[in-house]
């Protein structure tokens, strides 16, 4: 893996950094996630894993049963 350095507003970064913390990672991990889809090559499987991380917040409040789940 290569390494790189770049500038920015120190206020930025420490946005960006309190950003990935509450998405459960760094700011490194954020900066290659980004790099990875900025490139266009992420896959269905880091698509969706985002996906999931950004609907995480949604909880039906209960399970339904199979019943419930099949009406119409």
């Amino acid at each position: 893996m290569k390494n790189i350095t770049f500038s920015a507003d120190p206020a930025l970064i420490q946005k960006a950094r309190e950003q990935a913390r509450k998405a459960g990672m760094t700011l490194n991990d954020a900066f290659r996630q980004w790099l990875w889809s900025f490139a266009g090559q992420a896959t269905g499987e880091v698509n969706y894993r985002n996906l999931m991380k950004r609907l995480e917040y949604a909880r039906p409040g209960r399970r339904f049963s199979r019943q419930e789940l099949n009406e119409r």
